[in-house]
């Protein structure tokens, strides 16, 4: 059974619906709902599968479960648990995931913060970003200005997936990094350019490049370091 309510602008679904697209004060889905054409709300929630057949504008939005959609997704403040995959460009001032996130384009968030895998088929830029991987991260590239991405310990099951299959493994990969404060673990990289940059354990980076201060791990391989500006 389902039930498919608009009150005063708002759109609410439970159980299993389709609902067109449109502009609404609140969007509230709860089980197997999908939204046929662009959205506009101001509050977006949503608990299940979630589908989004066009492009997704909210203030704030909360999401549990699978969500996906189809065109760009822009919000303010977003908060998700779960899966979110996003075939468009992605972009927000505050954003928060605990789980798995596919963006097929560009991101633009000014607070990023992600605790599990990622992936950005086009340039993550952030003013600061703070990741705790318990999988694979990848990015072409990534710019902002306070960068730190961390590792969760793994256990026995993750490092012999990790071995067995290497596309599992818990680490970022990306063709360049550039901020003002740098924190790295467990990333690949040709080019990480910076301030003030540490480069940790687990770490393959091609060139650094620093301005202030350099602080490498011993077990961290890099290619070439080099000191730049006055």
């Amino acid at each position: 059974m389902s039930q498919q309510q608009f009150n005063q602008g708002d759109l609410i679904i439970n159980g299993v619906s389709t609902a067109g697209g449109g502009e609404y004060g609140r969007v509230k889905i709860d089980g197997v709902g999908t939204v046929e054409g662009d959205i506009v709300c101001i509050d977006f929630d949503c608990d299940g599968m979630t589908k989004i057949r066009g492009a997704l504008a909210a203030k704030t939005m909360d999401a549990d479960g699978m969500f996906r959609v189809e065109g760009d997704l822009s919000a303010e403040r977003s908060v998700i648990d779960g899966y979110m995959k996003v075939k468009g460009s992605l972009k927000g001032d505050s954003f928060s995931i605990n789980g798995q996130l596919r963006v097929g384009g560009n991101c633009e968030i000014e607070s990023f913060r992600a605790e599990g895998a990622f992936e950005v088929s086009g340039l993550l830029n952030v003013g600061t970003m703070d990741v705790l991987l318990h999988g694979r991260g990848k990015a072409w590239e990534i710019g902002g200005e306070t960068i730190r991405v961390k590792r969760k310990s793994s256990g026995p099951l993750n490092k012999l997936l990790s071995w067995v299959m290497p596309r599992f493994a818990t680490e970022l990969h990306v063709e360049s990094i550039e901020g003002d404060e740098i924190d790295l673990e467990y990333t690949h990289a040709e080019v990480v350019r910076g301030n003030r940059v540490r480069i940790g354990r687990g770490c393959s980076i091609g060139l650094v490049e620093y301005r202030t201060e350099l602080q490498a791990h011993p077990g961290a391989k890099i290619g070439k370091e080099a000191k730049i500006g006055g």
